[in-house]
């Protein structure tokens, strides 16, 4: 196992455990999860773990946003989880989730190969441009058998990936896209013969680069193979029913699936191009400023198989030029907050989130950063139309599949060679960066120019308190238990949690952690001592919904997680989840200051002990 075992195991624990995962697979930045129960995965404690950007549900998945390190994490959760990564669940959702998480199972694992693909294809385009080379060297044709291989052989890859999907035979997919490319049937195509299968005419068409025959293919020869599979004794289904699958599926597929779905390929084009000729502009900008929310909800994969129709159905696409814009509008309101931050954490996270943004990852600045302060991310929504408004007026397209970000644009070159279309996607990006810092580095001053999101009172004067936890702060007089209330037990506040984590407040040790883990005492290098005391009665519970992560003489600094506990859960079972902070030996000191009111975050002095 690798590095990120310890995180691996704070993910399987949070998620619910090995038993509530049916499968799991990673995208460029996400672990996305297929769970038996997401109420039985703490997502808010999942967002605390630190190699954790935050967790989004969306499309009937689990997604823990890793960020860059996705690929390692997904290695140490594997293998401590012992997961099945492809598993057909037969889950009840929606048609429309089931319909997303299959296309993004299919193409997600071969995003990968074809940006690189893409990008070398894009290279040679360059290089062409440039002179440096023609296409009858012996150089250039080389290097674009390389670029083009993925993509001419396109249903063979997708063939592999579409069948692990339906729980198919994976190498049965590959031979059935095999068959579509096969030498003789391209060149019976090629030179127009006609073709009869037991005297029923075959209609040829050419399905290299194809996308949508394939997976209708697999899909059918999923469900014979398991058909075959229950009907055949086990002595002879490993070759028998990949026989009659394959007897099946690929005569069929050039009878009817393949011309039912090719035709299928080409309606989905031309009613793309009815859309983008209405107004390019506006179809574009559309992309650009969307392309993150569709993102935040899975709902871009619904757009990955039309995107990639588009180049091998038209010859060209205008959908990736929307998200080349989408990505810097979201590097633009980043680099905002990384310039007028003073906050070293921000400043930090700011830096390395634009230069993933540059190189097409966004969810770091998304999540870390803009969404968050929402402005910002409105202001990169805003910055991603009008980059799109700009590529749609020069006529910006892509012509094959490439990488992300930046190494999106070479692929943006025209057959004709560089003209002015191609330096839209400069002029673009420059206008959808350039928009989006302006308005977030001139709106949002306030914003961002602290960390905190309440003004702070006495912040030089006494021994700080950090709030214990993420939430509402109000006075302790409003907690309806006498004992708090009155002070009885010592001044301090109360909070109203939104997170069912407690940090340390202080660097201290643990006095107390009381066997039913509704409450802990503190008491910090400085003397302070408090109880944080989670909800009202609730040592009634016996430590149900509580998990503690310390123990009584425990060394603790700032920060650390102390104990989880379950917001739902402890509200059902009827209990009030307002936790006083009290400072219970108050009468050592001259005063004990309240220095916060609102909306408060772990890291906020939210206490000022006066000697």
């Amino acid at each position: 196992m690798g590095k990120y075992q310890a995180l691996a195991k704070d993910i399987v624990r949070l998620i619910g455990g090995q038993d509530n995962v049916k499968s799991v697979f990673h995208c460029a930045t996400r672990l996305r999860f297929k769970l038996k129960d997401e109420q039985a995965a703490d997502a808010e404690q999942l967002k605390q773990q630190d190699g954790v950007i935050t967790v989004v549900k969306s499309g009937g998945q689990f997604q823990v946003v890793i960020g860059n390190n996705v690929s390692e994490v997904y290695q140490d959760v594997v293998a401590i989880g012992g997961f099945e990564t492809t598993v057909d669940d037969g889950e009840k959702t929606t048609v429309f989730n089931r319909l997303i998480d299959t296309i993004a199972g299919i193409f997600t694992p071969i995003l990968g190969p074809m940006a690189g693909s893409g990008l070398l294809k894009g290279l040679l385009a360059i290089l062409v441009a440039l002179g440096l080379l023609t296409q009858d060297m012996g150089t250039y044709i080389v290097l674009n058998a390389t670029a083009d291989a993925l993509f001419y052989f396109l249903p063979i890859i997708l063939g592999h990936s579409a069948a692990k999907k339906f729980g198919g035979n994976p190498y049965i997919g590959m031979v059935i896209g095999g068959a579509l490319v096969y030498p003789s049937m391209v060149a019976l195509q090629a030179s127009g013969e006609a073709l009869s299968f037991l005297t029923v005419p075959v209609v040829l068409m050419s399905y290299a680069s194809s996308v949508i025959p394939i997976i209708l293919a697999t899909y059918v020869s999923a469900k014979l193979e398991k058909f075959f599979n229950q009907h055949s004794h086990e002595a002879v289904r490993n070759f028998t029913t990949p026989m009659l699958a394959l007897l099946i599926v690929v005569p069929l597929t050039f009878l009817a699936i393949g011309p039912l779905a090719t035709y299928a390929s080409q309606g989905l084009a031309g009613a793309y191009s009815f859309i983008y000729n209405l107004s390019p502009v506006l179809a574009i900008a559309f992309i650009g400023a969307f392309w993150q929310i569709f993102v935040m909800f899975g709902l871009h994969w619904g757009l990955v198989p039309i995107l990639i129709n588009n180049i091998t159905v038209i010859g060209f696409d205008t959908i990736s030029v929307g998200v080349l814009m989408a990505t810097f509008g979201q590097v633009g309101a980043v680099l905002a907050i990384t310039v007028k931050t003073k906050d070293k954490k921000t400043k930090g996270l700011g830096t390395s989130s634009t230069i993933a943004g540059v190189f097409g990852i966004t969810e770091p600045a998304m999540y870390g950063l803009t969404l968050p302060r929402k402005k910002p991310f409105i202001f990169g929504v805003i910055g991603g139309a009008a980059g799109g408004l700009v590529g749609g007026a020069l006529g910006t397209a892509s012509y094959t599949m490439g990488g992300l970000g930046i190494f999106a644009v070479p692929v943006m070159i025209p057959q004709s060679g560089v003209d002015l279309s191609f330096w839209g996607a400069f002029i673009g990006l420059f206008v959808a960066t350039a928009v989006a810092f302006s308005l977030t580095y001139f709106l949002t001053k306030e914003e961002i120019a602290t960390t905190e999101t309440t003004p702070s009172l006495s912040k030089e004067v006494g021994l700080p308190v950090l709030a214990p936890i993420k939430g509402e702060i109000i006075s302790l007089e409003s907690v309806n238990d006498e004992v708090f209330s009155s002070g009885a037990m010592g001044k301090g506040v109360a909070i109203i949690p939104n997170e069912g984590v407690v940090y340390a407040p202080f660097d201290g040790e643990v006095v107390t952690v009381y066997q039913s883990m509704h409450a802990i005492g503190l008491r910090s290098d400085t003397g302070v001592e408090i109880l944080i005391h989670i909800g009202l009665d609730t040592v009634q519970l016996n430590g149900q919904h509580f998990e503690s992560f310390v123990s009584s003489g425990q060394n603790i600094k700032a920060g650390d997680r102390l104990i989880a506990f379950d917001l739902k859960e402890i509200e059902q079972a009827g209990y009030d989840i307002i936790t006083p902070v009290i400072v219970t030996n108050t009468a050592s000191y001259l005063d004990v200051l309240p220095t916060y009111v609102g909306s408060v975050e772990p890291s906020c002095d939210v206490l000022r002990i006066l000697v």
